[in-house]
């Protein structure tokens, strides 16, 4: 049999009996160390832990530095240069971060066997980012998250995004375009840090199930097999992918490293958040002097950074302006809407009741359909509540005729535009075909400037009544935008990279109406 069946023969093997992965890539491929050795990959507790779990889709959840952006390279090249016609894809948070992920690869590729690399996977092209097998018919590109034409027009079958967390600009719209590529049965495998409780990778985070959970054997006890000659992980009827096509999650703790220790901790020094640790982890005190160390150094990051459990390490990061907590409590209790219409955009909890007051508050957009969202908050006057909400992309026009016309709906409500940006033009068809007269007036002018010295004050204003009287907000769209409201650089606040802000906006201007009386 030639090198080329060879491996082909390998692929298949990989594809019936997918535990075979560990040994192929320890006995196939060499990674560079901490110390700068390079030496054979033997999977290490947190790799082993992903393969024991893994399916086709996969969602991993980590502290830093785990190596798990060089173990999905490593099993991705090798399904690349055992199986024709493949094409694998590695996307990273930036150029500088892909750069570092195609050296990795080129080392793999660098020290295989010379009979291998000067046959079928000699390489037709090997520019920055791609490396083409012609043999196999077979390539292996990594791009960063900004590449505009990432994915467009390719058929992939093995996608891996790395630190999508982090990725800039409209992560989920990025996201949702490599999906597009990936081929029927194709392995995807979405990797990340956290990086606060909201944006792309939060939210398909939240949307995944947990997988079949793997044990370490214990060699004294355990009859099952080893994973071929890779002590610590047993394997389990069922292993593998193809079983399982769900979003599989996996969360990787740092105590999973084996590297992550410091100068041990005498037991009875421990705290009592040390002490639950170690008895429901096993944390050793070498450990729990790590995790000290931590602490001086990285202070309110380290749940960040080094995540203990797949919740804290969300919620105590990222710049979000509204407490989290209260956002959750109010989630949960959220009521159905008593009406949709415009296809779900509007939506109705309330209905007006004779004799009282109402507010519409109208946050403006360019509409049509490359534009952004407009939004309408309707709000009781006297309690605040919120009565109907409406997202959509509309223009101007449209936009006023919506809003005089629940105005109307709503007892002859008080309109208040914001006047930012499109607000001009709505106010002017507000006036001159709507011939609405009851439109909100600040100091002389019709409308409501929101400055950088009133936002402040609003999303502040917004915060408390999210806190201390969270009852009164019934969208579900609102609250998902208040997660993703943040502090930006210079502590500017706005929607996080690729959400949206309107409806926040919006209720921030009906609230401030409201408390001006």
């Amino acid at each position: 049999m030639d090198e080329l069946e060879g491996l082909i023969r390998l692929g298949q093997d990989i594809e019936e009996k997918p535990e075979l992965m560990v040994g192929l890539a320890a006995r196939l491929l060499k990674v560079r160390t901490r110390d700068g050795r390079v030496k054979e990959l033997v999977a290490n507790a947190a790799q082993l832990a992903f393969e024991g779990r893994r399916g086709r889709q996969n969602i991993v959840l980590k502290a830093r530095q785990m190596g798990m952006t060089t173990w999905v390279a490593a099993r991705f090249f090798l399904r690349t240069i055992t199986r024709p016609g493949t094409l694998t894809v590695q996307v990273a948070h930036t150029r500088d971060a892909a750069a570092a992920i195609f050296a990795s690869v080129e080392r793999m590729w660098q020290f295989l066997p010379e009979e291998l690399r000067e046959g079928p996977l000699v390489r037709s092209r090997a520019n920055a980012g791609q490396m083409v097998f012609p043999e196999l018919e077979s390539e292996f590109r990594v791009w960063s998250a900004g590449d505009e034409s990432a994915g467009r027009g390719l058929s992939v079958q093995n996608l891996h995004c790395s630190e999508v967390s982090r990725w800039p600009g409209d992560a989920a719209a990025t996201l949702a375009g490599l999906r597009a590529a990936l081929a029927p049965g194709g392995e995807l495998v979405l990797e990340s840090t956290p990086n606060g409780a909201y944006g792309a990778f939060y939210e398909e985070w939240c949307g995944g199930v947990d997988g079949v959970a793997q044990r370490l054997c214990d060699p004294a006890h355990d009859d099952e097999t080893v994973m071929n000659g890779a002590p610590g992980l047993c394997v389990v009827p069922g292993f593998g992918s193809g079983l399982r096509d769900g979003l599989v999650r996996h969360f990787l703790p740092w105590w999973m490293e084996p590297a992550y220790v410091r100068e041990a901790v005498a037991a009875e020094s421990m705290s009592a958040e040390e002490c639950g640790l170690v008895e429901r982890y096993g944390l050793s005190a070498e450990q729990v002097g790590f995790r000290r160390g931590l602490e001086k150094t990285f202070g309110r990051l380290r749940v960040q950074e080094f995540a203990e459990d797949a919740e804290s390490c969300f919620k105590a990061t990222g710049d979000c302006c509204f407490e989290v907590e209260a956002i959750e409590r109010r989630v949960v209790a959220l009521p159905e809407p008593l009406e949709q219409r415009r296809h779900g955009a509007l939506l109705v909890w309330l209905k007006p009741l004779v004799g009282r007051e109402y507010i519409v508050a109208v946050d403006t957009a360019g509409g049509g359909e490359d534009g952004d969202f407009a939004a309408v908050q309707v709000i009781e006057r006297s309690t605040g509540l919120q009565c109907a909400e409406l997202q959509e992309k509309l223009r101007p026009a449209e936009l006023a005729g919506i809003a005089a016309s629940l105005a109307r709906e709503y007892e002859g409500a008080l309109i208040a535009v914001e006047r930012n940006n499109h607000g001009a033009a709505v106010l002017a068809y507000l006036e001159s075909s709507e011939r609405y007269a009851r439109l909100y007036r600040q100091r002389g002018e019709t409308g409501w400037l929101t400055t950088s010295a009133s936002k402040p004050e609003m999303i502040a204003g917004l915060g408390v009544l999210l806190r201390e009287s969270g009852g009164m907000f019934a969208s579900r769209r609102l609250l998902g935008e208040c997660r993703t409201f943040v502090a930006g650089v210079g502590g500017r606040a706005g929607a996080a990279s690729g959400a949206h802000d309107d409806l926040v906006m919006s209720m921030a201007v009906a609230q401030a109406v409201r408390v001006e009386g």
